[in-house]
């Protein structure tokens, strides 16, 4: 049975802080992302790259902008200013709480007014194999919407749900703006209906009840 037909992959991701009030209201105020995202106090202790990215993926680029901008007003820090580039227009951006956003489009030019709607919401895993975590998932049986050999995989998810996404650990820091070295807690779990455990790069997955 596909598990993504019938259930949600994700339903919401949880980031850990040691504030989370603080990144309540941030997350409130930059992306308003509803209960899509949740915070949970946590002081486990992390360094450098925490190994994912969570993207937005927009209509336009003005739509980037505004994201983007709220973000800043809120607190974020820019790690790649938002621009052209040859695949659309993004930027990538810290929140206080340490989690990289990446907001991004495909379109080069602004087809309407801006609006701050979000079209995916992806969670991006910088793993240390392609090849074995996407195997990892896919005997938890998620079905393979794109994959591009070892280098980038995406899951195929009901309409709604955040998505899954793995790309090399060294390539997601790179496109993050970051270097790739990083230990300790993620500070990041899935909240979802595969199940609870531990992929083979150390990411939490729990059972929603």
């Amino acid at each position: 049975m596909n598990l993504t037909t019938d259930r949600t992959a994700i339903e919401s991701v949880v980031l850990e802080t040691p504030d989370p009030a603080a990144a309540a209201a941030f997350y409130a105020a930059a992306f308003d992302l509803g209960d899509r995202v949740r915070v949970r106090a946590t002081d486990a202790p992390t360094t450098g790259f925490r190994g994912y990215i969570l993207s937005l993926v927009v209509s336009q680029p003005s739509t980037v902008d505004s994201l983007v901008g709220s973000a800043l007003d809120a607190g974020a820090t820019t790690l790649k200013p938002a621009k052209k580039s040859f695949w659309g227009y993004g930027g990538v951006v810290q929140a206080p709480d340490g989690a990289i956003w990446k907001v991004a489009t495909s379109s080069k030019k602004d087809t309407g007014p801006a609006t701050r709607e979000v079209d995916d919401f992806v969670v991006l895993l910088g793993v240390d194999s392609v090849k074995a975590t996407k195997q990892f998932y896919v005997d938890r049986g998620l079905a393979v919407a794109k994959s591009f050999g070892s280098k980038y995989v995406e899951f195929a998810t009901p309409p709604g749900s955040v998505k899954l996404a793995l790309y090399g650990r060294r390539a997601a820091a790179k496109d993050a703006g970051v270097a790739p070295e990083g230990t300790g807690a993620h500070r990041i779990a899935f909240d979802g209906t595969l199940g609870s455990f531990t992929d083979p790069d150390g990411f939490a997955w729990e059972t929603t009840v």
